[in-house]
């Protein structure tokens, strides 16, 4: 059987567009590990914010915000956004700091300058000297990761796609006009493929002939650990440390911190490092009142950039047929709904000169011909 889609990898990225393309055709998503989504996407404790990111990453979060919304009938078993807040808290040396995120407030998406003291009163387990000044965000949702990674995959296969686990591509050739992409255990054909294979996708793309983007993964560390007795967990912000780039939300029941840090490092099955878990264990102490006595589970995950730090959704200038969904960085998970969108168009627009992308997005911001 020659497919007309087929899409390497099965996290967010890939779920999302063999979703939208089985709209259109047969779909073949093939991912490597036994489960989907396993990586990336699996780690991810992700919160919905429009005012995240570069100009073009905020542009695409306000193009998913109608899907989180009211997603189709039948994709999921409930709301896929959950009001949390966010604050963002200054020290006394980085106040400063917190001016170019209270420029990015706009009706219905208000950044706020609020006291330390309401800061405190939100948040009570940070340390009152380390909190100089604050904004909060009203209207930032956590996201419900696995419900939306299940909907798209229970959709594929819904209108007729195979999703196929444990099938890493070692070998992706062209002939006739035919990719053919051979696992350890089968070969499969289809017309066009598509490379969502996350910090593995410049390894993809070197497999096909294409051009390198120029990916580098980056690594991410996570622990969860007991919150305070008798904080609110359902009430109680996100919050983001401006210094440093750290946050703690609450996450099933206890609290997630990360320090965020973005470690430079080569595609693989991360895993979190003791010297980090250290250091994380210590500032959380430096930081707030939290006194950590045991973490709960800890985890590192990867997200990959290209130099500008925006997506790459676009067809390879060196082959044909060849659609490159990649770089997402931190925003993969609420961008995923309008890039899937996106790319699908740019897919069957390939074989249908008058369809064009209703999205908006600027197609030369997004190639991956702007890194050459």
């Amino acid at each position: 059987m020659i497919h007309d889609f087929l899409v390497i990898g099965g996290g967010i990225s890939g779920a999302s567009v063999a979703y939208e393309l089985a709209h259109a055709g047969s779909v073949l998503l093939l991912e490597a590990e036994s489960s989907p989504g396993y990586h990336s996407t699996g780690r991810s404790a992700a919160l919905y914010t429009r005012n995240y990111g570069g100009p073009v990453v905020r542009q695409i979060n306000i193009l998913s915000a109608s899907f989180f919304d009211a997603p189709p009938e039948g994709f999921c078993d409930g709301p896929l956004l959950t009001p949390r807040g966010s604050l963002t808290v200054a020290s006394p040396e980085t106040v400063d700091q917190l001016r170019p995120l209270l420029a990015l407030s706009e009706p219905g998406e208000e950044v706020i300058a609020i006291s330390p003291a309401e800061a405190l009163e939100r948040v009570p387990y940070l340390r009152p000297e380390r909190v100089a000044a604050a904004i909060f965000e009203p209207n930032v949702s956590d996201i419900d990761v696995a419900g939306l990674h299940h909907g798209y995959l229970k959709g594929i296969k819904r209108l007729g796609g195979i999703v196929s686990t444990g099938q890493g591509v070692v070998e992706l050739t062209r002939e006739n006009g035919i990719w053919h992409a051979s696992t350890h255990r089968d070969t499969w054909r289809a017309k066009t493929v598509v490379n969502a294979a996350g910090a593995w996708a410049d390894e993809v793309g070197i497999m096909a002939g294409a051009q390198p983007i120029g990916l580098v993964p980056k690594r991410r560390t996570g622990m969860i650990v007991d919150a305070p007795a008798g904080l609110d967990l359902a009430r109680s912000p996100s919050v983001d440390f401006v210094e440093s780039g750290a946050y703690i939300k609450p996450e099933a029941g206890k609290l997630m911190a990360s320090p965020g840090d973005a470690t430079p490092t080569s595609p693989q099955d991360v895993r979190p490092e003791e010297l980090d878990l250290a250091y994380l264990a210590h500032w959380v102490e430096t930081e707030t009142l939290i006194a950590v006595r045991r973490i709960e589970h800890s985890w590192a995950g990867l997200r990959s950039f290209v130099p500008d730090e925006a997506p790459v959704v676009g067809f390879d200038t060196r082959v044909p047929d060849f659609l490159w969904l990649a770089g997402q960085g931190g925003y993969g998970i609420m961008m995923a709904p309008a890039l899937a969108k996106f790319a699908a168009d740019l897919v069957l627009g390939a074989s249908d000169p008058g369809r064009i992308s209703a999205s908006g997005l600027d197609t030369v911001a997004l190639s991956p011909a702007r890194l050459l």
